[in-house]
């Protein structure tokens, strides 16, 4: 049962707010079907993480490739944005929300309509050739035969996310950094607060001010250190009665 009382609490920084943002992690998404990286039924625990290293992807490409279709492309693609992305944008629509911050590569967030979308992990929606940087819509790519090469200059295809051994995008970090300065509220939703350096963009709103709405159906990293107010539930659930609160 959601408290009522946290739950107007939250509504009231966000209608008084002139600078909210939201910081989005696996669990957003999880009810529309895409399965969390780590944890009980997480993706790590039936494959092998190391085929997401970026030595491994050049070395075994046709290895790499067969598991990311598996887990990106005969299913992500498939994934709907739910209640909670559909919320966010409707916000961001009505002047409540200034951007999102988000650790996910699902594209649910654009697919809701949220037009300002810093994407920490970048998107599994586009491909990038290796060689001339070229990029390419999902959509296009012949997945049947992989691995898939650019039309251009026949370099391999890669999918535009962060594999483990790769920066964060310089642009999509510089502007997080500044929205996470510049916030009066976090509405954190999904995320454990596990992985660095996204993790460190609510403690750093809240070095600033920022008062943390935190929205997880269990506690995290966040909860004790620096969440204010901490709604338990699933995203939907949770962003649904908020939303009715607000408006």
């Amino acid at each position: 049962m959601l408290n009522e009382t946290k739950l107007k609490k939250a509504a009231t920084a966000i209608q008084n707010s002139k600078y909210s943002i939201a910081f989005t992690g696996a669990g957003i998404s999880v009810e529309s079907g895409v399965p969390p990286f780590r944890g009980e039924n997480g993706i790590w625990n039936k494959y092998d993480p190391k085929t997401l290293e970026l030595d491994y992807f050049h070395e075994n490409p046709l290895e790499s490739w067969e598991v990311i279709k598996q887990l990106f492309y005969d299913f992500f693609g498939k994934a709907k944005s739910n209640k909670a992305h559909i919320v966010l944008a409707e916000m961001e629509k009505k002047g409540l929300l200034k951007c999102v911050i988000t650790q996910n590569i699902d594209n649910l967030h654009q697919q809701a309509g949220s037009k300002v979308v810093h994407e920490f992990h970048g998107n599994s929606h586009k491909l990038v050739c290796t060689k001339c940087r070229s990029y390419f819509d999902f959509k296009l790519v012949d997945f049947d035969n992989l691995p898939p090469y650019c039309e251009k200059c026949n370099g391999l295809l890669k999918p535009d996310f962060i594999f483990f051994g790769e920066g964060i995008p310089p642009d999509a970090y510089q502007n997080s950094v500044e929205a996470a300065r510049m916030a009066e509220v976090v509405i954190l939703i999904g995320s454990t607060g596990e992985v660095m350096p996204a993790a460190q963009m609510p403690y750093l709103a809240k070095q600033n001010g920022a008062t943390i709405i935190e929205v997880n159906p269990n506690e995290s990293n966040f909860t004790n250190s620096i969440t204010d107010i901490f709604l338990k539930g699933k995203a939907t659930e949770v962003m649904g009665r908020l939303s009715d609160m607000i408006y």
